[in-house]
């Protein structure tokens, strides 16, 4: 097994732990949004060892930086505490263990089915991944559709300023 295969593995499995403990943790809201990032992490990193780099980034800055922190602040702002949920019962812990054994049955089933099912690994074109082919696309072909959402963001922008603000001078 060559450094790709372990890191793609380590990667891969650091994701399916972080969403497991993203669903786990119900009770704490804040700790299941930062498994949220840890997850979003770990893609990103299984995207720069495909060499897109470019999507690792935008995983990154996008998902894990914008997203979790809109997350956050819902979170904050509706003051969700743990005391809020309802306690377990026996009903919750029966449909935990149906669901964990569901799981395991259906990785069971994807595992058996894998090795038969994935095709071989081609070669991949020249410049995948980069930046320079998504921004020639975007600035010469989409221009009119770029620019159309960097007024329409800068309104919503200043649409939040002008109601953040206690009083209009």
């Amino acid at each position: 097994m060559g450094v790709e295969s372990f890191l793609f593995y380590t990667f891969a499995a650091l994701a399916v732990v972080s969403a497991l403990a993203m669903v786990m943790l119900v009770r704490n809201v804040v700790a299941g949004a930062m498994s949220l990032v840890g997850t979003m992490i770990s893609l990103a990193g299984i995207y720069a060892l495909l060499e897109a780099h470019l999507v690792a980034a935008i995983q990154i800055m996008v998902y894990a930086g914008a997203i979790l922190v809109l997350f956050l602040f819902v979170i904050m702002l509706l003051n969700l505490r743990s005391d809020d949920f309802a306690p377990s019962t026996l009903a919750s812990h029966l449909a935990r263990g149906f669901g964990a054994l569901a799981g395991v049955g259906a990785l069971a089933f994807a595992v058996t089915l894998l090795p038969g099912a994935v095709p071989p690994i081609g070669e991949l074109p020249e410049g995948f991944g980069g930046y320079r082919d998504v921004g020639i696309q975007l600035f010469v072909d989409y221009v009119v559709a770029v620019e159309t959402a960097g007024l329409l963001l800068l309104a919503a922008i200043v649409g939040a300023v002008i109601l953040a603000k206690k009083r209009i001078d």
